[in-house]
Order: structure tokens, then sequence, then C-alpha cells
């Protein structure tokens, strides 16, 4: 067996939704997909989620739950699962970061870190 037994890679992609979205009112909509593949040795299953968005007045919420888009993924070594969900900012421009906690079928427990992405309207990131 190549590496660790609990290995999680997250690749994130980002959109600014412009037809949700209306700037006069403070409101800007983007969209994250979001790919968790299981590079370790040993299936897991994502249980819950935990995202912490910032914007750039500093205004910082919290989400957790269960799964993700309503599942559980249970991921075997080499196996993906991918997602696309979204994130409503008061600022043009955010950071969302966050984990996702697993259980893998050897009964270990552990955090999928999600290293911290940007939500940026285009145009306004110099």
């Amino acid at each position: 067996m190549q590496g660790a037994p609990h290995r999680i890679v997250v690749d994130v992609t980002t959109a600014y939704v412009e037809d949700q979205s209306d700037p006069r009112e403070q409101r800007y909509v983007f969209s994250y997909t979001i790919t968790i593949r299981n590079e370790g040795g040993v299936p897991a299953r994502l249980m819950t989620r935990h995202w912490i968005i910032t914007d750039a007045n500093g205004k910082v919420q919290e989400v957790r739950g269960d799964g993700v888009v309503g599942e559980q993924p249970h991921l075997k070594p080499g196996q993906g699962f991918r997602y696309s969900s979204g994130a409503v900012l008061e600022t043009p421009v955010g950071v969302m970061q966050g984990s996702y906690q697993m259980v893998a079928d050897d009964g270990a427990r552990f955090d999928a870190p999600i290293a911290p992405f940007s939500l940026a309207m285009p145009g306004v990131v110099h």
C-alpha cells in the first residue's frame, strides 16, 4: 500500500453568478464545484462539513452540517465525488475554507482540510 492510509484531496473551482447577484443590494452570489478524491488506502465516508466563509468586510459565516448536497459519499481508494453548491456574500470578494469530517472503514476519524479559496467577482481582484 502506497502513501498514507487516510488521504482525501479536495479541488475547488468557483464562478460568480451574475444573474442571481444584485450589487446594489450587496448581494453577490458565487457557485463552487468541489471534487473530493480518496488518495489513501482505506475507504472513507464523508460524514459532516464545516465551512468558514469570510467576506471583504471581515464578516464571518460558519456553516456546519451533515454530508454535502444531502449525501454522505463513501469513497473507495482512487474514487472521487463531485458536487456544486453556492455562497452568498455582501461583498464582491470573499474567502472560503473548511474541512470535511471523515470516517474510514478501519474506524479512524480524520479531517480532510479544504484550503482557503477566494470567491471574487470578475474585475475586482487586483
